[in-house]
């Protein structure tokens, strides 16, 4: 087995299924990345029919312990950056007032325990939303806690609240540069 490079991206899935496929996507165009992957994640996963076939640099946690053990490197420097993409409203809410009971809100709250910076696409952003659902394009519209909920993160120490996929791909192109020492 090959040894893993230290510090690391950590990435969590949702269950959301807006802009799912290119977040996964995004995955696999970093080096050194655990992809923590919840319950709700793993039935989107079989909904668009992807495979978690990622190169040796990457290792998929999946949630299976209630207390998320797989979180624990955060406490020992494996991590230089938290993200979570796509995030669900209830995810969203849940960082929001500081509940962990799933393996994104703990990588979330141990990131911020461990004074790690955070990524999170949140879905719900505009009071009218079109996203991608496995039999195509469907509306959506956010009730207004969930809009709320999305501003009061952008609040957050060591957080930065992205709101389409062009931002996303743009900050982690940033935070990649900043890594390197370019930025």
């Amino acid at each position: 087995m090959t040894r893993l490079h230290t510090p690391r991206w950590a990435w969590a899935l949702t269950g959301s299924g807006h802009f799912f496929i290119e977040s996964f996507e995004l995955i696999g165009t970093l080096e050194h990345c655990d992809i923590f992957l919840s319950k709700a994640a793993n039935e989107v996963l079989r909904m668009y029919g992807l495979k978690l076939a990622f190169p040796e640099t990457m290792r998929v946690l999946h949630d299976k312990t209630a207390s998320s053990i797989p979180i624990g490197g955060f406490y020992h420097g494996v991590y230089h950056t938290a993200v979570i993409a796509p995030a669900t409203s209830n995810t969203v809410a849940k960082c929001v007032a500081g509940i962990s009971d799933s393996l994104p809100t703990n990588v979330y709250a141990q990131a911020g325990k461990c004074r790690v910076p955070s990524i999170v696409f949140a879905c719900d952003t505009a009071p009218e939303l079109e996203t991608m659902a496995p039999g195509g394009m469907v509306k959506v519209y956010p009730r207004p806690i969930d809009l709320e909920n999305t501003d009061r993160l952008k609040a957050y120490p060591r957080t930065k609240v992205v709101e389409s996929l062009a931002e996303l791909k743009t900050i982690i192109a940033q935070r990649q540069r900043e890594i390197a020492g370019d930025g």
